[in-house]
């Protein structure tokens, strides 16, 4: 299992996700072999409870692994279940690019920076 743990500061201990607020959305970054097809990799986890939309995009591809970026949108999406359906794929999440919490999805708002 990955190591995405929340410590709570005031115990140090793990906190369940029921007491963190809902995540709508996740990006991940994850590395991947050519089988299963993205196809397969985006049916299995559609098929998850709380998943609503699964978008998968191949962004890198070598002889052996491909690297594939994955949103994931849902009411009350369960990270420890998307982590376990991935890695029985055969997949390593490489990194969270981003994460959308709350009762509705707020969507990133251009700035000067842009």
């Amino acid at each position: 299992m990955v190591g995405f743990g929340y410590n709570s500061k005031a115990s140090g201990k793990k906190e369940p996700c029921s007491s963190r607020a809902a995540v709508r959305r996740i990006v991940l970054d994850v590395l991947k072999p050519h089988e299963p097809s993205i196809l397969a990799f985006a049916q299995k986890l559609s098929s998850l409870n709380d998943v609503d939309g699964v978008d998968i995009t191949v962004y890198e591809m070598d002889a052996k692994v491909e690297n594939i970026k994955i949103t994931i949108q849902g009411k009350r999406l369960i990270f420890e279940k998307i982590v376990e359906q991935i890695e029985n794929l055969g997949g390593a999440i490489h990194s969270i690019d981003k994460v959308s919490t709350g009762r509705v999805i707020v969507e990133e708002a251009p700035t000067p920076q842009d």
